[in-house]
């Protein structure tokens, strides 16, 4: 069953559907079906798909949709209709089976024992915890590259910095609020940071650039 959802132009080129200010795990994975069906199924003059936690926005060539069409309607209306016709063929009880990727961590963040104290653990009990979940990619944003995972467990939760860094290393892996990630490039930040991968998350040479997409499921492993 497809949830309530609104449609609407986001500018002169691109219309969103959304599915509400939620973060669920269902409307997720109803989100990235529809960036498959666009992708494998575009309309002339499509430009290209964005997801995001509960919506899906749409970048296309007015004139090129307006060309395409014989019928006398707007490029938005054509675009509009090509959504809700994606949404009543989407097939909901097909499972696609998500891409796990292990992530090698170095748990030496500079914030770890704040996070630690904050949430009256351990250290040693805030990697574990950390790293004994899995985590969904809901939405790539902030960076290219910068994934926003969730699934984090609850225990170590911590707010944002108040006063955030001017410069945090590539590859740092962080803690905000209820979320995780991991920073792809280097670039300012105020996630409370508790290790480091090595691992190259960000490559604009590559045919993929980005490890992670939307959809992914990541794993956090710890290493010496």
């Amino acid at each position: 069953m497809i949830p309530p959802y609104k449609i609407f132009p986001l500018s002169d080129s691109s219309i969103t559907i959304d599915f509400g200010a939620v973060i669920d795990v269902g409307i997720n994975m109803l989100v990235s079906k529809l960036f498959d069906y666009c992708k494998n199924r575009p309309f002339k003059g499509f430009i290209e798909a964005v997801p995001a936690y509960a919506s899906l926005t749409i970048f296309y060539d007015v004139i090129e949709v307006r060309n395409a069409c014989i019928f006398a309607n707007t490029s938005y209306a054509i675009v509009e209709n090509y959504l809700t016709i994606a949404l009543d063929n989407l097939n909901l009880s097909e499972i696609k089976e998500p891409e796990l990727i292990e992530i090698p961590v170095l748990y030496d963040g500079e914030d770890l024992a704040f996070v630690a104290e904050y949430n009256q653990l351990s250290i040693k009990d805030v990697i574990q915890i950390h790293a004994q979940s899995t985590y969904r990619v809901y939405m790539i944003g902030f960076l290219p590259g910068f994934a926003y995972l969730g699934g984090m467990d609850e225990r170590i939760a911590t707010p944002r910095k108040s006063n955030p860094r001017t410069k945090v290393p590539a590859g740092s892996v962080g803690i905000a609020g209820k979320q995780t990630g991991i920073y792809p490039l280097e670039s300012p930040g105020g996630w409370q940071l508790i290790g480091k991968t090595s691992l190259s998350l960000f490559d604009r040479e590559s045919a993929s650039p980005s490890l992670l997409k939307a959809g992914d499921l990541v794993r956090f492993i710890k290493i010496e």
